[in-house]
């Protein structure tokens, strides 16, 4: 294990943070707010300590393999988690480090899971940097600085397979540093459209840039304490449902629908399976909340929205949806597990790996049925290795495995049943709102201590994809 040139990547990983919290600190001095001092010791300190691990570890050499990028990957995220969370403890705005820690890392995660029973009191620096977080967290910390620092090139697909959401990555350029900076380019170039659309609306144009960052990353930290529902806007409910759907997708068949191929969203097998759920979804939803509705106009608005939300993993909220009826709750339940595309910013089981179930699923009745059939798995025309069916099937065991633990230790603590099992899955699958006590006009602040620990390793399992953070826990990882 070549750990001098994992921490030497590490330190670099916490300068770049440190130039980006840059930004809060430009705002906090526009607003005349009092989070400036606090967003100025989280820039030294998270640049102080990123130059110290550089510098101690400067000259490191060696190979960059599988398991040197596991742990950069899962080192990186914890000490974004515990160098982001630096301001909101110092602002005074969070009354333990353990709920500052919980809310970045919620950030980073992009789960949007919140400790905050007012958001609104919170100067504009910090609520941007909730936003900041959770856009940079979108597409992955390491990805960008894959595409920033040329030299973790020789690295790279290492970085990019252990942090990059989904089963399976899409190389859209020889080399990974390439590939990194297109996907980081299409996030951006759309995130700025989305931020355009928003305040050409009822929003501002600070609100509009934090709802256009938390939308695109699938995060759903809004500076507003009702959510999206504070603007009471068709236009803004409209706008941010399609963003999420964008957010949703691959950004390879965004990145080749640019490109001139938009016939790539057709022919591409798990989209196709997507937008069909999201329908379904919709469709099942509208019809068990009927008479809930003034109107069927106010009833696809509301609907669609909070299928999208729940779906893409966002979490935004613009209806209280926990008052509904038990068979929509159910259904965006099971959304949550199932969560975006491969390849998205969201997060959940992945539209592909469930597909894939699905299909294996099937094989084996088949079988059954006919014992000497040769059965071949195929996404569209491709044929699935029987490496990641195996990494699928392996996936889901521990995603139900850890479910399963979390929830009840999460009952253990106390809390109901709902609440227990909703925070586990909405916490693993990166959505942030779940049911009862947790749900969408509701907040994480009344989870005990040890709670917010179980939930905080959820989010980092979740968007890690589960694999990331086990391997290195593993006694082998260590031994090898």
């Amino acid at each position: 294990m070549n750990i001098r040139v994992v921490l030497n990547f590490v330190g670099r990983v916490l300068i770049f943070i440190g130039i980006f919290m840059i930004l809060p600190v430009l705002v906090s001095l526009y607003y005349k707010e009092d989070d400036l001092s606090a967003f100025l010791i989280g820039v030294l300190a998270c640049t102080a300590s990123g130059i110290v691990l550089v510098f101690l570890f400067y000259g490191a050499k060696g190979d960059f393999r599988h398991r040197e990028g596991f742990l950069f990957v899962t080192l990186s995220w914890v000490a974004a988690g515990f160098m982001g969370a630096i301001p909101f403890k110092v602002s005074g705005y969070f009354t333990t480090y353990m709920d500052a820690l919980f809310e970045t890392i919620s950030g980073f995660t992009t789960t949007g899971a919140s400790i905050l029973i007012d958001i609104e009191m919170l100067p504009h620096g910090l609520l941007l940097w909730r936003s900041l977080i959770q856009w940079l967290g979108g597409m992955g910390i390491i990805v960008l600085s894959v595409a920033i620092l040329p030299f973790l090139g020789v690295g790279g697909m290492q970085i990019f397979n252990a942090e990059a959401p989904g089963p399976t990555v899409d190389k859209l350029a020889p080399r990974m540093s390439a590939t990194a900076k297109l996907l980081w380019g299409t996030y951006f170039g759309i995130t700025m459209v989305e931020i355009v659309l928003l305040w050409a609306g009822s929003m501002d144009l600070f609100d509009a840039t934090c709802h256009a960052f938390t939308t695109m990353a699938t995060g759903g930290f809004s500076p507003r304490n009702t959510s999206i529902g504070s603007y009471n806007s068709v236009y803004v409910d409209t706008v941010i449902t399609i963003f999420m759907l964008i957010a949703g997708a691959s950004f390879s068949l965004h990145y080749a629908a640019l490109k001139g191929d938009i016939k790539r969203y057709i022919k591409n097998t798990e989209f196709r399976w997507y937008i069909s759920i999201f329908i379904i979804g919709c469709v099942i939803v509208m019809w068990s909340t009927r008479g809930v509705f003034s109107s069927m106009g106010e009833s696809v608005r509301y609907v669609t929205f909070q299928v999208a939300s729940i779906f893409t993993t966002t979490g935004f909220a613009t209806y209280d949806y926990v008052k509904w009826p038990a068979t929509p709750q159910i259904i965006l339940l099971l959304l949550m597990i199932v969560g975006g595309c491969a390849g998205s910013t969201g997060g959940g089981l992945k539209v592909m790996r469930l597909v894939l179930l699905i299909k294996y699923a099937y094989r084996e009745i088949l079988r059954l049925v006919h014992p000497n059939a040769v059965v071949t798995i195929k996404l569209g025309r491709n044929p699935v290795s029987a490496d990641i069916l195996r990494a699928v099937i392996g996936f889901s065991i521990f995603y139900i495995l850890i479910f399963v633990l979390a929830s009840v230790a999460m009952s253990l603590l106390g809390l109901d049943f709902e609440t227990s099992l909703s925070s586990v899955i909405a916490c693993m699958s990166n959505i942030g709102p779940g049911l009862a006590h947790v749900g969408p006009m509701a907040n994480y602040a009344q989870i005990p201590y040890v709670g917010k620990l179980v939930l905080t390793f959820c989010m980092l399992v979740g968007r890690l994809e589960i694999y990331t953070v086990l391997v290195v826990l593993s006694p082998a990882f260590w031994r090898a």
